[in-house]
């Protein structure tokens, strides 16, 4: 299995909105690549709640997939893609790590 994890910290404002709003729209988009990427076996979003940590990040994304080619699939599907295009206008940085999962 395949476990991909990405972190962004957000800007304060961006896309005509706050950071909070910009976070749930990432949670919705993010968790709604499920209904349309087959190769997603799970997925989990999260958002930061202790805002009191100025290192921490703002969002999770943690996604597993059954195989690399799962992987590779799922980033070049046309809904990841749109979802990259909305992150790439609300996000300062990004981090990821994609390792495999012994089961």
């Amino acid at each position: 299995m395949i476990r991909h994890i990405v972190m962004w910290k957000l800007q304060d404002e961006a896309a005509g909105a706050t950071k909070e709003k910009n976070a749930e729209k990432m949670k919705l988009i993010l968790e709604g690549l499920r209904t349309n990427i087959e190769e997603i076996k799970d997925v989990e979003v999260g958002i930061q709640i202790n805002q009191d940590d100025p290192d921490a990040l703002d969002v999770v994304l943690i996604c597993d997939f059954e195989t690399d080619l799962d992987f590779q699939m799922y980033t070049r599907n046309a809904h990841h893609k749109k979802a990259v295009e909305f992150i790439k206008q609300v996000a300062e940085s990004r981090y990821t790590v994609d390792y495999k999962v012994d089961l």
